[in-house]
């Protein structure tokens, strides 16, 4: 028998070489040298520090969906299919964008129906939510790698790294750091506030605060007579979270108008996704509650903004 050579057995069948595709290559290389399948990405933005992430590198085409807390930019959330809360999902609602893969932050599920997502051949990742600089520039690291853009994820980290060195050098200069207390909601009359191990805690160390419910691990509620052990110089407390938490609603509790913070009028509301995403805007974030918590130093802010 003869034995006939691939590239005349090409040249027999009029076909180029060059026209086949490589043997256990799925897919085909871009710029970055990132690989992506020929089937066009189709993602799903589990928890709005994805979305952030991904709409900062510029591939908010990728998405198909995001999830309600996808609040910045404002436009995702009116561009892009509403998939719900990040930690009450369904599969049907995921399922139904027909989605290649889900990227999700660590707390978005329940965990079941994201494996039910999973099972059902929906590529899952989840990414670690670790509250410091460094965790924040390996999950845009990932993400963009995920979209398949590793060299503008790398951009993207290297100047927010350099956000991270002009914060530094900027709390250096905190001569007697104060004490705050941050606040997420209030739950029958009790205020649940960011103890130990939580992204409040991780912000509050950022803007060079110290943690006045420290004696709290995760997020717990706080008990009068902790509150006035606590004594804090400031609180701090999310605007647009689980409830409208405003100044006067602050006050309207008698053991909060009896702190240093309530007499010193150091009471400060911030927009929840940006002071605890944890993404590209969180040296901003940080930056924005050091300077309201120690406005002397306005005068020495070197800062250079992310573009």
């Amino acid at each position: 028998m003869k034995i006939v050579s691939l590239s005349a057995l090409v040249t027999l069948l009029g076909v180029s070489l060059a026209s086949l595709p490589a043997i256990g290559d799925p897919g085909k290389a871009n710029e970055s040298g990132s690989l992506h399948a020929s089937q066009p990405q189709r993602i799903i933005a589990a928890g709005g520090v994805v979305t952030e992430i991904v709409y900062a590198l510029r591939r908010a085409d990728v998405l198909v969906g995001v999830d309600s807390t996808s609040t910045y930019p404002a436009s995702a959330l009116k561009e892009k299919a509403n998939v719900g809360y990040v930690r009450a999902l369904s599969s049907e609602g995921l399922l139904s964008l027909n989605p290649t893969s889900v990227i999700a932050i660590e707390s978005a599920g329940p965990p079941d129906i994201l494996k039910a997502v999973e099972d059902a051949g929906v590529q899952v990742s989840h990414l670690p939510d670790v509250a410091t600089p460094a965790g924040i520039s390996a999950k845009i690291k990932e993400v963009a790698k995920l979209v398949g853009e590793p060299v503008k994820g790398a951009a993207l980290a290297a100047e927010t790294d350099k956000q991270f060195a002009a914060l530094s050098a900027l709390r250096s200069k905190i001569e007697k750091p104060r004490r705050a207390l941050f606040i997420l909601s209030f739950m029958n009359g009790r205020a649940m506030v960011g103890g130990r191990d939580t992204s409040a805690d991780g912000i509050l160390t950022l803007a060079g605060l110290q943690n006045a419910a420290s004696t709290l691990n995760g997020w717990k509620p706080i008990s009068d007579e902790a509150l006035f052990d606590a004594a804090p110089d400031i609180i701090i407390a999310m605007g647009h979270g689980p409830q409208d938490v405003t100044v006067n609603s602050i006050l309207a509790v008698p053991a909060f108008a009896a702190t240093p913070a309530a007499k010193s009028k150091s009471i400060f509301i911030f927009d929840g996704g940006y002071l605890l995403g944890f993404g590209p805007r969180t040296s901003s974030a940080a930056r924005d509650l050091l300077l309201a918590a120690y406005p002397k130093l306005a005068g020495q802010d070197k800062r250079s903004d992310l573009q």
